[in-house]
C-alpha cells in the first residue's frame, strides 16, 4: 500500500509527489480540515533557534522545571 498525501481545492486534487504506476490503482480519500494556525516541524527551524539562544546562559532544563513548579 502506497500513502500520499495532499491538497484537495477548487475541485482539483494535487499530489505532494507524482505516482508512476503502468496499471489502476484504487484509492481511498479522505478530507481533512487544514488548521490555518497550527504548526509543523517546516515551519521550525533549528539554525533560527541556535542563533536566537546563542547568548543565553541559563538551563532550558531549569526553566522548565521552574515554570512546573509555579516559581
Amino acid at each position: 500500500m502506497l500513502s500520499v498525501n495532499g491538497i484537495y481545492f477548487n475541485g482539483k486534487l494535487q499530489l505532494e509527489k507524482p505516482i508512476n504506476s503502468k496499471k489502476p490503482l484504487k484509492v481511498v480519500v479522505n478530507f481533512e480540515e487544514i488548521k490555518s494556525n497550527s504548526l509543523s516541524l517546516n515551519d521550525f527551524s533549528f539554525v533560527e533557534s541556535q542563533e536566537l539562544l546563542k547568548d543565553y546562559k541559563g538551563s532550558f532544563s531549569d526553566e522548565v522545571i521552574e515554570e512546573r513548579r509555579g516559581e
